[in-house]
């Protein structure tokens, strides 16, 4: 059986799988359909969000909750993530550290006090660890080296989901905060994959749609050293998750985060039946595995059932 065969998940009662994100949404645009379907494979789905998006921009002042927003933005992103949280069926828990903010400018600004991105690793790994040996996940998705893209808190998570994911089963560490516990697969998302990029912006210039992919696959295809994309994850695809049945799920929970997502916007420039044809899956990367399995994937409990 070809890979892209697989179109449906085995049921998965009794597995368990955490994903860490920086920011209420990073849930909803990295992940989300995959989500979804294994919660209605029966597995349980923690995600763990690092910081409250307090530093987020208000990126769609068509919402009615825009004074709301400007007064009470920590607590209008706690509404909305309870929101998508109950679309995918997920559990969620806040880390409970501060957004670090995207910082601009030449030379960058130095990160506010208290920032997420400032602290260090083995303490704010330390409430991932405790979550770990609390949930028992079988599994842990999160972004790579570069964040998936280059914000500071992206790239903090990185770091501080490597460290607990290396360190849950470590009875030595942290004994007060529960009993240890190894995780059994650590994976990157990939959702900034240029492959799926690609195909996509050719699926809908076929189909006689307008591409929102035009000018950056053209840049890709002319200069693929160029350094604006040296943030493009540099890891292989190496799991296939095929979650076309829930990419309406996966956009309703993007739509959940009203004040941080345009209903008109960049990620819903894709029609779903374009996605559904061209490319039905959330592809990741498998960095380590203490279960034997065979690679390419389709299923990221592969080896645990």
């Amino acid at each position: 059986m070809e890979i892209h065969d697989v179109k449906k998940l085995a049921p998965s009662q009794g597995l368990r799988l955490m994903a860490i994100h920086a920011h209420p949404d990073d849930e909803s645009s990295k992940g989300a359909a995959t989500m979804a379907a294994y919660v209605d494979a029966g597995a349980e789905v923690m995600v763990v969000s690092c910081t409250g998006g307090e530093r987020g921009d208000i990126l769609n002042a068509a919402v009615g909750e825009l004074a709301h927003a400007h007064r009470d933005l920590p607590g209008v992103r706690r509404t909305e993530m309870a929101e998508a949280a109950s679309v995918l069926g997920i559990k969620h828990r806040w880390l409970g550290y501060v957004d670090s903010g995207l910082p601009e400018g030449d030379p960058l600004p130095e990160l506010p006090f208290g920032a997420f991105a400032l602290q260090p690793v083995e303490i704010a790994a330390a409430g991932i660890i405790k979550l770990i040996r609390e949930f028992r996940p079988h599994v842990i998705t999160t972004y790579d080296e570069n964040g998936g893209y280059p914000h500071p808190d992206h790239i903090h998570c990185h770091n501080v989901s490597a460290f607990a994911f290396e360190q849950a089963g470590n009875a030595q560490l942290y004994p007060e905060l529960g009993e240890p516990w190894e995780v059994d697969k650590l994976y990157y998302d990939r959702a900034f994959s240029s492959d799926r990029l690609r195909t996509l912006h050719y699926a809908m210039l076929e189909g006689g749609y307008e591409s929102p992919y035009t000018e950056r696959v053209a840049k890709w295809e002319n200069d693929e050293e160029n350094e604006m994309f040296k943030w493009v994850s540099p890891h292989t695809t190496t799991t296939q998750v095929h979650c076309a049945d829930y990419f309406t799920l996966r956009d309703q929970a993007l739509l959940a985060h009203r004040t941080q997502i345009d209903p008109e916007g960049f990620f819903f420039a894709v029609p779903e039946h374009i996605y559904a044809e061209s490319w039905p899956w959330e592809d990741y990367t498998l960095i380590s595995s203490k279960v034997a399995t065979q690679l390419p994937e389709t299923d990221l409990f592969a080896g645990l059932r």
